[in-house]
């Protein structure tokens, strides 16, 4: 029984670092990014964003989205985030 209640405090542990290291690598993600953005730099590991520019010019939003997903093995948050900082996003 006490080994049980260990094990599940150790999870718990382990989920929080997780959560913790996820949160530090979304931050220094988008640090990285807005460094590039002010030096005019373009990220080399970027991917081809015109399609997704041209289906906001469009107004296809949900379509730029999914498309976004499509090329980036985004999830669905992720995709809606960064479809929404792009500069044709009206």
């Amino acid at each position: 029984m006490f080994a049980l209640v260990g094990f599940g405090a150790m999870c718990s542990a382990i989920e929080r670092k997780v959560d913790r290291v996820e949160r530090r690598v979304k931050f220094m993600e988008r640090r990285q990014e807005l460094i590039l953005t002010h030096l005019g730099v373009e990220d080399p590991t970027s991917p081809d964003l015109r399609g997704i520019d041209a289906l906001l010019r469009e107004g296809k939003k949900i379509q730029a989205i999914k498309a976004y997903r499509d090329l980036t093995g985004a999830g669905l948050k992720e995709a809606k985030e960064a479809v929404e900082r792009l500069p044709g996003n009206a």
